[in-house]
């Protein structure tokens, strides 16, 4: 499987690039940039590591290198600036979206590709991107709360002393402010989250809290995410090259899931090699679901104003 990865030279293409290589799952890693010296260096270091990691190709390369490539992955995005209001910061970032999409659909496009979006406002560009390249809904995916919901199983596992592999806890919705996290099928290998000693509302709520704030701690303290996202993108990535049908919390477009149509958001998605199967509906909470509505609304609400 070939990968292209648009931003490859900044944080997240690059440490997703560096997940992708440890995972020794695709063939072929491509990283574009608009700065084309930072990912000729990205790729050029990870180039050095190859002898002790896998027998891959990886490259810095360009837009025809995404006419043949089985996953593009666009993570460039702009960042936030000093007053600026949070739809000002989305106007840019679709600007510069549209602007990839359109190079993207000059070079030409595998007609299997997937168009898998990390950039932000993820669920937004996901969109967009399904209206601009005119793929069908399947092949456009964007990481959606896959992140937010690693997120959410860590901390838990921290605050409780766990495993952090054997817990299962999701955070649906929009990736942002409306984001819900599932506590109804929370779980520890099998077992009822709700059942562990200290699993209390204040817990629930102080845990959630922390999720919801953590992409601004990171930010704070270190600039920016980096490896949480690599291996949330390796994890969606590798579901898609093995075919594993495996569940994930993914952007897609929905219509009629949940109650929810004509916007891409985060719900329980079957991922496999062409990438949406299907959206998985199952019974939540009542406070769950209309939680998850409220962030469909919200999106909705700002797709009209960036259409």
């Amino acid at each position: 499987m070939k990968v292209a990865i648009i931003g490859g030279g900044g944080r997240v293409g690059s440490c997703a690039a560096y997940c992708l290589q440890l995972g020794k799952i695709v063939h072929e890693i491509v990283l574009l940039d608009a700065n084309q010296a930072a990912a000729e260096g990205e790729a050029l270091d990870l180039l050095h590591g190859s002898a002790f990691t896998a027998d891959q190709v990886i490259r810095a390369g360009n837009y025809q290198d995404c006419a043949d490539a089985n996953v593009i992955i666009i993570t460039a995005g702009l960042r936030r600036k000093p007053d600026e209001s949070r739809l000002d910061l989305i106007n840019r970032n679709v600007a510069l979206f549209r602007d990839i999409l359109k190079q993207l659909k000059g070079a030409g496009l595998c007609k299997n590709a997937i168009i898998f979006v990390v950039s932000n406002p993820v669920d937004i560009l996901t969109e967009l991107a399904l209206i601009d390249t005119g793929l069908p809904a399947n092949q456009v995916i964007g990481l959606g709360t896959v992140l937010d919901t690693s997120r959410f199983c860590s901390l838990i596992a921290a605050a409780l002393k766990l495993p952090a592999t054997q817990v299962r806890a999701l955070v649906l919705g929009e990736h942002g402010d409306t984001m819900v996290p599932i506590w109804s099928s929370a779980t520890v290998d099998g077992l009822p989250l709700g059942k562990f000693p200290g699993v209390t509302p204040m817990f629930q709520n102080q845990i959630f809290e922390r999720t919801q704030k953590s992409g601004a701690e990171v930010i704070a303290k270190k600039g920016g995410a980096g490896w949480a996202v690599g291996v949330a993108i390796n994890e969606v990535v590798e579901a898609i090259a093995l075919d594993r049908h495996r569940v994930l919390p993914i952007s897609s477009h929905l219509n009629g899931a949940y109650g929810i149509r004509g916007v891409s958001i985060s719900v329980p998605t079957i991922v496999g090699r062409k990438g949406v199967i299907a959206a998985q509906e199952v019974e939540l909470w009542p406070k769950e679901l209309q939680g998850l509505q409220a962030s469909a609304k919200a999106l909705q609400d700002i797709l009209v104003k960036v259409k």
